[in-house]
């Protein structure tokens, strides 16, 4: 398909790279280092490396050799492993904090190009007038094609009042769109919140940081204050991309019964088969005080939706996942992305300032689903508009990501984006090209209407799309299988790990 996004790293400029949802930074395990070596082939590689430094047709740094060929051997796991510079592993330590230096938007590689798939709101990219959709074709004096994405973000990327200029080729401008826009430290706010009628709140996650829980429990403790006699809350989590494992144990611990199982992993090491619980020694970033202490007991009970689509993922997916599973709440919306693998961030010794962002392990859900290249199917499926889903049709899934990872649970659960032919697609952006930005939350959010709907027990608008599933050839699609019905939520405490 045309339009679709090749190599997407949806690396945010100034945010956590990628769909990351899991965390952990270890010092390296020195034990296995030597472990079963392959000799032969590591000669092999020797042999290769002298020959380019006595044959190539100019000399070649050293650093720059070796670390070139550890970041392929990495990036040629999955799409989400990768060695981290020391700038990477700098500025994703300060991602995981929730502030950034660079120009805010997330993006990918189309034919060449940089495309952006959204600008951070408030930041100097969205201020500048960047949407999503835009081809960046040059950076100050420098064509992007050729470059690889690595390569063209950190060209974006730099210190703080530095400014850079981008050529940008708009698909409704026969120009190309000039913009000089100044690098800026971002704090995203990652929580956001208000009463949307007497009676209901909304509640926001934009990305799962070291400071949401904290902030998740001030904005409840808020809207209590606002509304005491609170009716129903819905959850958004819709385009939240993930983030760090324990924001999402905080969030979903908020609405779900004191210590059940929230996610459990199961990977190679033994330290990657575990069950975590929403106990405070899990979510907290203070071990002496509980984020959730101040919530009143009513928000164990609230009724509850939570909003989902496809640029869901990750820790997004573990929270809704929890909640369908329980039966906390009702899931409503579009299929997420699909993304149920855990990455540990591996410091690299000696000086111990570049890592090895790598997969670990799988997640699975209270029930021990996997979603990995599957999703959370909702409950409901609401689309994003009255007549239709939008553009949501043409984003990839973790399923059409080069060398991920299959389901190990359901090998034939892998949830394809639909293909379209080319015109179809263009009529599809064309229309767009109409619509209104999405304001989240407004009383223009068609998805946030169904949701305060069906916590009204009013009619809710369901859309005519079914989910999709397809067998690792992509034959044989058949619909999902609702695997909640008649099942019950787990016991509480029990070790689902795999």
């Amino acid at each position: 398909m045309g339009s679709k996004l090749k190599n997407i790293g949806l690396i945010g400029l100034g945010m956590v790279a990628g769909a990351t949802a899991m965390i952990q930074f270890d010092a390296i395990a020195q034990k296995n280092a030597t472990a079963s070596l392959p000799l032969e082939e590591l000669r092999q590689m020797a042999d290769v490396f002298g020959l380019i430094k006595s044959d190539y047709v100019e000399q070649v740094d050293d650093k720059k050799l070796l670390t070139e060929a550890i970041s392929g051997m990495v990036s040629s796991l999955d799409p989400h492993s990768a060695y981290l510079d020391k700038k990477a592993y700098k500025e994703l330590r300060e991602g995981t904090m929730g502030k950034f230096v660079g120009l805010g938007i997330e993006v990918g590689m189309e034919d060449g190009y940089v495309k952006v798939i959204s600008p951070i709101e408030d930041s100097p990219a969205f201020r500048a007038g960047i949407k999503a959709g835009d081809l960046i074709t040059r950076l100050d004096s420098t064509p992007v094609k050729g470059l690889t994405l690595d390569e063209a973000v950190k060209k974006m990327r730099g210190e703080p009042n530095t400014k850079i200029t981008l050529t940008i080729a708009r698909k409704d401008e026969d120009k190309p769109i000039i913009l000089t826009i100044t690098r800026q430290e971002i704090r995203v706010q990652s929580v956001k919140s208000k009463v949307v009628e007497p009676g209901y709140a909304w509640l926001r996650v934009t990305q799962f940081q070291e400071p949401t829980v904290d902030d998740m429990s001030k904005k409840l403790a808020a809207i209590y204050a606002q509304e005491p006699n609170l009716k129903g809350i819905v959850l958004d989590l819709r385009n939240d991309p993930g983030g760090v494992l324990p924001g999402a144990i905080g969030v979903a611990a908020a609405f779900l019964p004191k210590d059940s199982v929230v996610v459990s992993t199961n990977g190679q090491l033994p330290s990657s088969k575990q069950t975590f619980y929403a106990k405070r020694e899990y979510y907290a970033s203070n071990p002496l005080s509980d984020p959730l202490s101040r919530l009143p007991d009513a928000i164990k009970k609230v009724p509850m939706v939570v909003l989902i689509n496809s640029g869901s993922a990750s820790a997004s997916e573990i929270v809704a996942g929890a909640l369908q599973d329980y039966k906390r709440a009702t899931i409503m919306g579009t299929q997420s992305f699909g993304k149920g693998s855990v990455q540990s961030v591996i410091a690299l010794p000696p000086e111990k300032n570049t890592a090895v962002k790598l997969t670990t392990a799988r997640y699975y859900t209270p029930k021990g689903r996997s979603i990995q290249a599957r999703g959370i199917v909702p409950d409901i499926m609401v689309d994003e508009y009255p007549d239709g889903d939008g553009l949501n049709g043409l984003r990839l899934r973790e399923a059409d990501l080069s060398k991920h990872l299959t389901n190990d649970t359901d090998k034939s659960a892998e949830v394809k984006a639909k293909s379209m032919d080319e015109q179809s697609e263009e009529r599809l952006i064309a229309a767009e090209k109409k619509r209104k930005p999405m304001d989240f939350g407004s009383k223009d959010d068609f998805q946030l209407m169904q949701a305060l709907n069906q916590l009204k027990g009013l009619p809710v608008k369901v859309s005519n799309a079914k989910p999709e599933v397809r067998n690792e050839e992509g034959k044989n699609d058949t619909p999902v299988k609702d695997e909640r019905k008649d099942n019950k939520a787990p016991a509480e405490k029990i070790d689902t790990t795999k």
